[in-house]
């Protein structure tokens, strides 16, 4: 049985396959193109300062607090970008082939494939996060 075959006879194992594997290779160049210390110590301080935030009243205090809130979370985004640079281009190819696939009229999906894949690599990415330890 080839691949356009199984994909046709079952569409929606298929694309839960397809959406854990492609979960799995982003959460894996995520692992290693990030520093998992720095990532949990920045989450730890923005934990912090969310506490503080609540529990803070004075004005100059909570514009402080803010403007490290909004440095930790660049400096978050400007870590997150480096994996995504390395695996944008595969899942452009790999979407459009999975559109050819899914769209062509061959396979059945009720509320199309995109959504279905969404939600597998939803689940995926929180399932593998905690057992593979990603931050």
């Amino acid at each position: 049985m080839n691949l356009t075959e199984m994909v046709n006879i079952y569409p929606y194992i298929s694309l839960a396959i397809v959406s854990f594997l492609v979960t799995l290779v982003s959460t894996l160049v995520q692992k290693w193109l990030t520093n998992q210390d720095h990532m949990k110590s920045l989450r730890t301080r923005q934990k912090e300062i969310q506490k503080e935030l609540k529990g803070c009243k004075e004005e100059n205090i909570l514009k402080e607090l803010n403007l490290e809130m909004l440095n930790l979370t660049g400096v978050m985004m400007k870590s997150s970008m480096k994996p995504m640079f390395v695996t944008i281009i595969p899942f452009l190819i790999l979407f459009n082939w999975l559109s050819g696939m899914y769209n062509g009229g061959e396979v059945p999906l009720i509320a199309g494939w995109f959504w279905y894949y969404l939600g597998f690599s939803v689940v995926s990415s929180m399932v593998l996060r905690k057992v593979l330890d990603v931050h």
